[in-house]
């Protein structure tokens, strides 16, 4: 699977965090690599096999400390605690102050920005397309981190 591994300097012992590329699953066709196969699609709503979008799934949860907390992203403003998040929420970001909560956004042409504090205290992930920038998903996130205790913080574009 090709990933992308964030870096938070001095936090690699607290908070872990990737990005997925498109290769490294099963998906097919328009949701497969660039020749139409091997594709790591995780989205449930694109019109992929969802066979193949829970497999891609299953591949990606072996690498992390637990099940993600899914989102159903809305291009809006809207962010939820992930550790309260039992089943798929209408929100565009999540953050995390708990041990072994997995946030998780998905991204084709918007940017995914994801959050630490500098401490590693509490983290988030944002999906900034245009629609919730304007709307200021970016700022909630922050905001929510904040109430959640977060001091100083990092980003990762």
């Amino acid at each position: 699977m090709d990933l992308l591994i964030p870096d938070f300097p001095g936090l690699e012992d607290r908070i872990g965090a990737l990005s997925t590329m498109r290769r490294g699953g099963v998906s097919t066709g328009p949701w497969g690599n660039e020749q139409g196969a091997n594709g790591m699609n995780l989205g449930s709503h694109v019109g992929d096999d969802p066979q193949h979008v829970a497999r891609n799934r299953a591949i990606l949860r072996s690498l992390l400390p637990a099940e993600p907390a899914w989102l159903t992203q809305v291009h809006g403003a809207g962010v939820v605690d992930a550790a309260g998040v039992a089943h798929a929420i209408d929100a565009d970001a999540s953050i995390a102050s708990a041990r072994g909560v997995v946030c998780v956004i998905q991204t084709a042409d918007c940017l995914p920005v994801l959050f630490a504090d500098v401490q590693g205290r509490v983290v988030g992930a944002a999906h900034a397309g245009w629609r919730g920038l304007s709307l200021g998903v970016l700022e909630n996130t922050v905001g929510a981190m904040r109430s959640a205790g977060a001091g100083e913080l990092m980003a990762w574009l």
